[in-house]
């Protein structure tokens, strides 16, 4: 699966002989491929109680957090909680050297000292539909791939046009399994999202960027927030006047505690996997891109640390910034070291060859297919160079956020009249959300 995908669900679930059975598993799916297994190996959960569009089901109350994390609602007033680092540019932009909430943290005592957050989000899921036989419906093996871009993309924007003209909820489809499958995701999402608690970052975030993407973590990593809606309980733009949101589902928490074997289930958001990629794909990671970017933000990592260090102002306004460019930079270097130590390149090859082997069985197989393998290894070994230089691209130019923020202007060419002075306003606020924390004196 190329791009990220909007929603999954990865079960980790281990058996008496201490063997985990993992996955990437699509909720709509569940019940035609998953859920036998997964109750055998001690579910006791339906997979209608997981997902389900007709009632309350454990979708209703795990959400999408700002644009890439998981929060759970734990209270029928809308209460979430979420990891602190999730948090964390929320945090910052209430931090100040007079009120150092990243180092001291941060509690509302009562609903009316909640911290609102402009542009924070909190997205429900609504439902997942299968819409590949609507996508490729006029495609065939004869449409070439600019073509198939140009068709995908056409269908793609009907079908979501259709949602936006018909509902308020959102929607998005995304690309599985190289684009052999596309999914629908409706979202219903909340634009009021108010700050209730975080530790101090010495327990939200110990162990810094040492501990950051390594497991047992001993870290407090959690903050808290509230959503809140209109009176009727539908998603509004922040007021005085909203209330807490009153969730169709929040999460209990249990005091028996867990034992061993017990069956253990993780339920989130956003997903990614490039298990698919070839021995080639996977040797210019380890070998060539992973190197490079590591190397740039460790630069980019020092430049900022210098600068942070000279004050505690500077330190604020930047810790964000600092920990976004790090988690990167932390999950390179462990995604390497850990690429070696299961000999991945090999593990592909390997899988490479059966495949082969497969391929070679069957005249007509080994016509379409044949020369796949091949194929790869050409394209990789002509594209290798541009890929680097990409990476040297996005990294040390667009890494730069003023180039960014220019970029955004581009949004003014061939436009007039009430659009442009609408992007102007919105270009506006984006300036002043850019500067808000630099000191322009």
């Amino acid at each position: 699966m190329r791009n990220k995908l909007s929603f999954l669900i990865s079960i980790l679930l281990i058996s008496n002989l201490l063997f985990a059975h993992g996955g990437m598993w699509i909720p709509l799916l569940l019940d035609k491929y998953n859920e036998a297994d997964m109750q055998n190996l001690g579910l006791k959960l339906s997979a209608e109680d997981i997902y389900s569009i007709n009632h309350s089901s454990l979708k209703d109350a795990i959400v999408q957090f700002g644009g890439g994390c998981t929060a759970e609602l734990i209270s029928d007033d809308g209460l979430l909680i979420t990891n602190h680092h999730c948090g964390y540019s929320s945090i910052q932009s209430h931090s100040s050297v007079e009120h150092d909430y990243l180092t001291d943290g941060f509690w509302a005592m009562n609903k009316s000292e909640e911290l609102p957050n402009e542009g924070l989000t909190v997205s429900f899921l609504v439902m997942i539909q299968d819409v590949t036989s609507n996508v490729l419906a006029n495609l065939s093996s004869q449409t070439t791939e600019s073509e198939r871009t140009k068709m995908v993309d056409k269908a793609i924007k009907t079908i979501q046009k259709a949602i936006s003209d018909t509902s308020d909820y959102s929607s998005e489809i995304k690309p599985f399994y190289y684009g052999n499958k596309y999914y629908l995701f409706v979202y219903e999402i909340f634009k009021d999202v108010r700050l209730v608690g975080t530790p101090p970052s010495s327990i939200g975030k110990f162990g810094g960027d040492t501990d950051n993407w390594m497991w047992p973590r001993h870290t407090g990593d959690f903050s808290m927030f509230r959503i809140y809606a209109d009176k009727n309980n539908h998603p509004a733009e922040y007021s005085v006047d909203n209330v807490p949101y009153h969730p169709k589902k929040s999460l209990s928490i249990s005091l028996k505690g867990i034992k061993e074997n017990d069956f253990t289930m993780v339920y989130g958001y956003p997903g990614r996997t490039q298990e698919y990629l070839t021995s080639d794909a996977v040797r210019f990671i380890m070998e060539k891109r992973n190197p490079t970017r590591i190397k740039l933000r460790d630069k980019k990592l020092s430049i900022m640390r210098e600068e942070m260090q000279k004050s505690d102002k500077v330190r604020i306004q930047l810790s964000s910034k600092y920990a976004g460019v790090a988690n990167g930079w932390k999950k390179w270097m462990g995604q390497s070291r850990g690429l070696e130590k299961l000999n991945a390149i090999q593990v592909k090859e390997n899988q490479e060859e059966e495949l082969q082997k497969w391929i070679d069985l069957e005249v007509d197989r080994e016509h379409r297919y044949g020369h796949i393998l091949n194929d790869y290894k050409t394209i990789y070994k002509e594209s290798n160079d541009a890929a680097l230089a990409q990476e040297y691209v996005f990294e040390s130019i667009f890494g730069v956020e003023i180039i960014g923020l220019v970029g955004k202007f581009k949004k003014l060419q061939n436009i007039e009249g009430d659009q442009l002075e609408q992007t102007k306003k919105s270009l506006k606020k984006t300036i002043e959300h850019f500067y808000k924390d630099y000191d322009l004196n």
